[in-house]
């Protein structure tokens, strides 16, 4: 399906309206300051955050990485969630909340749990931008410590 980011499928185009609701109802949250329970929905934005893998590299004019990236999640009720290769040496794990946060660019890599092995996942989520468009300048560190 065109339109103003890369061709997608029906599917994909719903499923990333979803993640731009979920990433901007954040932001009304944060600017709130209440608290929303993350639910099993997210899924649904840690897909589509990790299929934008390429995207965030072509967008900065970066080739895409050759190096396959797995991602292994736990959900919000405590399941684990999986995408990429099994055997992969680059490895994300962490809260789901924390991948998707940082790839919609609502957190700093810094300020979440998210463990990185490899030099290819770590420059993934140092770029990582799951919306479409220019570059996102993502956000400020808060705590100061990368983990």
């Amino acid at each position: 399906m065109p339109w103003y980011g890369p061709d997608m499928s029906a599917v994909s185009f719903v499923t990333a309206r979803l993640m731009e609701t979920w990433a901007h109802g954040q932001d009304v949250a944060d600017a709130l300051g209440v608290t929303r329970e993350p639910t099993a929905r997210l899924r649904h934005v840690a897909m589509i955050g990790f299929r934008a893998m390429p995207y965030g590299f072509a967008v900065r004019g970066l080739p895409a990485p050759e190096d396959p990236v797995r991602v292994e999640l736990t959900t919000p009720g405590g399941e684990p969630w999986t995408a990429g290769p099994a055997g992969a040496a680059d490895v994300v794990r962490g809260p789901m909340l924390d991948f998707c946060l940082l790839v919609t660019q609502r957190v700093h890599l810094a300020d979440t749990a998210l463990q990185i092995t490899g030099a290819t996942a770590r420059a993934w989520m140092e770029i990582a931008q799951a919306f479409a468009g220019p570059p996102g300048e993502g956000r400020a560190p808060r705590s100061g410590t990368d983990r």
